[in-house]
C-alpha cells in the first residue's frame, strides 16, 4: 500500500496496523487511528551515492582521496541526520498521543528469522555475484 493511501485505509478499517518509518507515521497522522508505535528501526531515513568504478579508477590519487574523504564525511553526516530525524518524528508521534515502545525480544527474534529467510531466498536467485555483494556489505 502506498503511504498516500494509509490514512484512508486506517479510517475505513482496511488496515489495523502497518510497518513503516516514524516519518510516514507522522505524515499520515497515524496517531489519529493507532495508539502504539513499536520502534523496530526497520525504516530509517537514508540515502546513498554510487560512483562508477571505471570513472573512479581513472582519477588521479589526490582526486580519489578527496572523493573518498567527501564520501566518509557525507556518510557520518547522513547517519547523524538520520538518527536526529528519526528521534524528531518519534517525538512528534508521542506529542500526538502515541506510545512509543521498543520491540520485544520475541519480535526481534521473529524479524531476524524473516530477514534470514529473505536473505537466503535472495542469495539463491542472486548467485555468486550476490554473495560477493552481500559479503562486502556485511564487512
Amino acid at each position: 500500500m502506498q503511504a498516500a493511501e494509509l490514512s484512508q485505509a486506517m479510517a475505513t478499517g482496511v488496515i489495523e496496523s502497518y510497518m513503516s518509518s516514524g516519518a510516514t507515521g507522522y505524515d499520515t497522522k497515524t496517531y489519529e487511528h493507532l495508539k502504539f508505535y513499536v520502534d523496530t528501526q526497520a525504516w530509517l531515513p537514508k540515502n546513498a551515492v554510487i560512483v562508477n568504478k571505471a570513472a573512479f579508477d581513472v582519477l588521479d590519487a589526490a582526486s580519489k582521496t578527496a572523493l573518498l574523504k567527501a564520501g566518509a564525511d557525507a556518510e557520518a553526516r547522513g547517519w547523524s541526520v538520520s538518527q536526529a530525524k528519526n528521534t524528531e518524528y518519534l517525538d512528534l508521534l508521542k506529542k500526538n498521543g502515541m506510545t512509543i515502545m521498543a520491540p520485544s525480544a520475541q519480535l526481534k527474534a521473529d524479524m531476524k528469522k524473516v530477514g534470514e529467510t529473505m536473505q537466503k531466498e535472495w542469495l539463491e536467485k542472486a548467485g555468486a555475484d550476490g554473495k560477493t555483494l552481500l559479503d562486502g556489505f556485511m564487512k
